[in-house]
């Protein structure tokens, strides 16, 4: 999950749906929940806080359908980064946890005269990038650019919410808070994938992904 970035969940597991029950009725404010990346080998349940990495993002509840076996189909919105602090398993059928919010903090460089033509044109080689990659990955409908509104802040990230990056550059896109290394680093990232593809037509992933036993949702 990244802030600005669209996702759909299928929720089935009780503790899920009792997640999904507080957010509507309001026991959990502001329609909001926390979402943190798993590490490679760990499982949160029975390694706590040390099998999650540190930030993550907040999801915003958009959608919700109930279907009439309980499950339900939700989209959600990524909002704010955050700093998981501390883990509580006991509270709440599903993980609990105290966070502290982190925003950008912009370099010199973002701050100086320059900052918006060099903002304009970083945004600009970053959508040329993610244009390239999904025109090698993906059929001609099957994705679309992001709308011309969407902030230098947030486009790194739903750039790469459109592309198969492995975790760990997902996980060094969320924990960058240069909005101008941020661009860059999602371009550089984007242009390695679709070499990849280009020559591989595959996308790589660590061989452990295929071995770690993983939760139902």
């Amino acid at each position: 999950m990244m802030p600005g970035a669209s996702l759909p969940l299928h929720i089935f597991e009780p503790r899920y749906r009792q997640l999904t029950v507080d957010l509507v009725t309001g026991t959990v404010p502001g329609r909001e929940f926390g979402v943190v990346a798993v590490r490679e080998g760990w499982a949160p349940d029975d390694d706590g806080i040390d099998g999650l990495h540190t930030i993550g993002c907040t999801a915003e509840l958009r959608d919700v359908r109930r279907l009439p076996d309980g499950r339900y189909d939700i989209v959600t919105r990524g909002a704010r980064r955050f700093r998981l602090l501390s883990l509580d398993a006991g509270s709440k059928p599903y993980l609990m946890g105290s966070v502290e919010f982190l925003p950008d903090a912009p370099t010199d460089a973002e701050r100086g005269p320059d900052a918006a033509g060099l903002t304009t044109m970083l945004s600009a080689s970053a959508r040329a990038a993610h244009r390239r990659y999904c025109s090698t990955a993906w059929k001609t409908g099957d994705w679309s650019e992001p709308e011309d509104d969407v902030d230098a802040g947030n486009l790194p990230h739903v750039l790469a919410a459109d592309c198969l990056l492995p975790m760990d550059d997902r996980q060094r896109l969320l924990e960058q808070t240069s909005p101008t290394e941020r661009l860059r680093l999602v371009r550089t990232l984007l242009a390695r994938e679709t070499g990849l593809l280009t020559q591989l037509r595959a996308v790589p992933a660590p061989i452990t992904t295929f071995a770690v036993e993983t939760s139902n949702n």
